[in-house]
């Protein structure tokens, strides 16, 4: 009778020296111990039976455990975060001087500055946000329509995708409260990309830009605030403009309005001898007394005006651009205009 320890050691050791340890197993050792138990006597087969199961079942398992071994060592490891495979030759990359900015990107820097030269700081606005600084700290009801799901995009931790940058209103007026000490003022312009839940068409995308004005002291007026927007757009448009505004109802100014604009001859307009076309172009108003004292700011001291509006607009207005998708389309025949 074979001595099965020694066989399996045997096997074992052949296992661990192969790179095709599957044919261990029509080894001619594993099948003679087989062949052995016919020989034995009956009272002995069953003991002897039990412990070739034994041995083939840890052979198999060895050889299972060898060929993991042989595959994950041919599997060469790569860098998830490299621009191209570490283990090959770099992308052959078009040159920088072949590509452009994006128009967006030049209008949003062309309209920081303007602000900047006017006095305001400028901040980017957030892309994630919270219910709080979306909606409760701007005086939202608890029943208005925007907090209604299918208006805006949350998160299923309950986490808010921006649809306006007023999102910024209360961490301008927090951040900022000492100015009101050290210069009297606060005047913070935020702009940023914001989401809402549209059906898309020609002037309407779900993903857009806004720029979001904060202004206090302790005489801001409404004389002010449309002085610095007829300013702002006059500069913006390289030309004198006719402004007009109208009420409207936004939760976190008092009185609130929609800010408009005769449309200029230069950008499609009447000549200035007939009475143009006007454009909405952002919604302003006073700061709501509510928003201030939320912000530890004391409304019967100091008063403010706020505006936001939206970017691509403005951008659509000045060049002509039909359709607000383009911007987002990555459209090469689009982009190669403003190259």
């Amino acid at each position: 009778m074979q001595d099965t320890e020694k066989v399996k050691q045997m096997l074992l050791s052949r296992i661990a020296e192969s790179e095709t340890p599957r044919e261990v197993l029509k080894a001619p050792e594993l099948k003679q111990l087989y062949g052995s138990i016919k020989d034995l006597p009956p009272e002995q087969r069953g003991d002897f039976g039990k412990k070739v199961n034994e041995l083939k079942v840890a052979v198999e398992k060895a050889v299972d455990d060898k060929e993991a071994e042989l595959e994950n060592s041919s599997v060469e490891p790569i860098d998830t975060t490299a621009p191209w495979d570490v283990n090959g030759k770099p992308l052959e990359l078009l040159p920088a001087d072949n590509g452009s900015r994006h128009p967006l990107t030049k209008e949003i820097e062309t309209i920081a500055d303007i602000f900047t030269r006017m006095g305001f700081g400028v901040i980017e606005s957030r892309q994630i946000d919270d219910d709080y600084h979306m909606f409760e700290s701007l005086n939202f009801p608890d029943n208005h329509p925007a907090r209604d799901g299918y208006d805006t995009f949350r998160t299923e931790e309950n986490f808010i995708a921006p649809a306006h940058t007023s999102t910024m209103q209360n961490r301008i007026l927090k951040a900022n409260k000492s100015n009101l000490d050290e210069n009297g003022y606060i005047g913070v312009v935020a702009i940023g990309r914001c989401f809402r839940n549209e059906d898309l068409d020609a002037t309407h995308e779900h993903t857009f830009h806004q720029f979001e004005g904060v202004f206090v002291s302790k005489k801001a007026t409404l004389a002010e605030m449309l002085g610095t927007l007829r300013s702002f757009f006059e500069v913006y448009y390289s030309q004198k403009l006719k402004i007009k505004t109208q009420p409207s109802y936004f939760p976190f100014v008092e009185p609130g309005l929609e800010f408009t604009i005769e449309k200029p001859a230069a950008l499609g307009g009447k000549s200035s001898s007939g009475e143009g076309e006007w454009l909405e172009m952002l919604g302003c108003g006073m700061i709501h007394p509510n928003v201030l004292k939320d912000a530890g700011i004391d409304p019967t001291q100091y008063r403010g005006f706020a505006w936001g509006g939206g970017i691509e607009r403005l951008i659509m207005l000045k060049y002509g651009i039909e359709d607000i998708r383009h911007f987002e389309s990555g459209k090469l025949a689009f982009l190669r205009e403003f190259a």
